[in-house]
């Protein structure tokens, strides 16, 4: 049913004051990425012919963070309500003639085929003037009620402040959340008044004005946690938990294990295949590939990584940004990998540091070895080939190269090149003096009783 041309207008106007803080309440990060930015994407599935980002206090921001996408926005310079508000879109839409979805950009969990809905509700053979999305939600508390019969047809929405006992008793709340033809929108919005408790222009109130007009309007019923609206910390926290969840199931419902699903944290990009084994507390940070087949062991770390197929992650990796882990290889316990390539097969099992680098397929890296690829000015390369094994508790200094086949000693400081199937031993001799132990714990305790006989 999705013929007629689609708009969006986002109203992001508000000051957050709740959110105690000087980012605008619409960038506050779910999964990493802004709700904001959340909830446009959701909105280009739809493939839009414009979206409109009504903005007020800390317009630059949100500006700035719109921008790069080509989204237009407008000023809702005084705030006198959500009527007032989508009436600022007025001339981004001048010309459009289709369905305009009036959405909230502290409401970013709205789900794209919850949208189809709405609009192909309004475009029935009955011709709604709106459609309303509604929810039940566990406490109404404050929410306007939404009075509608059986059938979804849309009496009128009553503002919790002017609403009497009986229109407080029902449970179905509006989400502020509508559908409305461009055709129909403007003119209600010219006629929407602001006598009621607060003084402001209510958008529920067009429904009304349509009725007064002889035209009905419908409503739909979603769930409640896909409409949750971000008003605080707490509410932010409990939107990501949401978001969260969603996560969750959807990996799982493609084919991953998650052990504890509720210890593992995904990011809004996070990329798993089948058959990868999640163990409790991971957390995946923005930028993570995952192949099928991959183990991530119980307190790993993930961000701007790449797995692949068969990979063994941790416990306790922490893979940074252009980590490229290649098929079969191993990371193991306490490692972390920073612009590195583990190549086929490869292994660092324990304790190591691997820094812009490439370790070679099948090449061994023993506990406690790290890449020196820093000198406090500039970074350097490491280059390891294929099959070698490097000892534990080894330094290699950046720019180094240790050919394929070689090994280098266990405790050796390398900072030069190793040729292929060589061993570098970089030790100082050792050196050993019989009877030195002794005679300097000897010396040490008569220096200690002297010194107590003189106090």
């Amino acid at each position: 049913m999705m013929t007629r041309p689609v708009a969006a207008i986002i109203l992001a106007a508000g000051k957050g004051t709740r959110m105690k803080s000087d980012l605008h309440k619409v960038l506050h990060p779910i999964a990493g990425r802004p709700m904001l930015l959340h909830l446009i994407d959701s909105v280009d599935q739809l493939s839009p012919e414009r979206v409109v980002v009504v903005t007020g206090a800390g317009r630059e921001q949100v500006e700035a963070a719109v921008a790069p996408l080509g989204i237009a926005t407008a000023l809702q310079a005084e705030q006198l309500g959500t009527a007032h508000a989508v009436a600022q879109a007025r001339e981004a839409l001048a010309g459009f003639d289709g369905d305009v979805l009036i959405l909230y950009g502290d409401v970013p969990l709205v789900e794209v085929a919850t949208m189809r809905r709405m609009i192909d509700r309004l475009r029935e053979e009955d011709r709604p003037a709106a459609v309303v999305l509604a929810f039940r939600p566990a406490d109404p508390a404050a929410y306007g009620r939404v009075v509608a019969d059986d059938s979804g047809r849309l009496d009128r929405i009553v503002e919790y402040k002017d609403a009497n006992a009986e229109e407080r008793a029902i449970t179905l709340c509006n989400s502020g959340l509508m559908a409305v033809h461009s055709a129909d929108l403007f003119g209600l919005l010219d006629r929407v008044g602001n006598d009621n408790a607060a003084g402001e222009y209510y958008l529920p109130d067009v429904i009304a004005l349509a009725a007064a007009d002889g035209r009905h309007s419908a409503v739909i019923e979603t769930d409640a946690g896909e409409v949750a609206g971000v008003n605080s910390r707490g509410e932010l926290a409990q939107v990501e938990g949401e978001w969260q969840r969603r996560a969750r199931a959807r990996a799982m419902a493609e084919g991953a294990t998650l052990i504890a699903p509720e210890t593992v944290w995904f990011s809004h990009d996070t990329r798993i295949g089948r058959d990868v084994v999640v163990e409790p507390h991971v957390v995946f940070g923005p930028g993570v590939q995952v192949a099928d087949g991959v183990t991530i062991h119980a307190f790993s770390h993930l961000e701007g990584a790449t797995v692949a197929t068969g990979a063994d992650i941790g416990p306790y990796a922490r893979l940074r940004p252009g980590a490229d882990v290649r098929e079969g290889a191993r990371v193991g316990n306490f490692v972390e990998m920073k612009k590195a390539v583990l190549g086929p097969g490869a292994k660092a099992n324990h304790l190591t540091y691997l820094g812009d680098a490439e370790v070679g397929a099948g090449a061994n890296i023993g506990a406690g070895t790290i890449t020196c690829n820093y000198d406090g000015f500039l970074k350097y390369r490491t280059e390891i080939g294929e099959g070698a094994f490097i000892g534990s508790n080894s330094a290699l200094v950046a720019p180094v190269k240790v050919g394929a086949g070689a090994i280098v000693g266990a405790g050796s400081v390398v900072t030069s090149d190793v040729e292929a199937d060589a061993l570098a031993l970089v030790r100082a001799e050792r050196r050993s003096k019989p009877g030195w132990a002794k005679r300097f714990r000897e010396m040490m305790m008569a220096k200690k009783a002297a010194k107590k006989a003189g106090e």
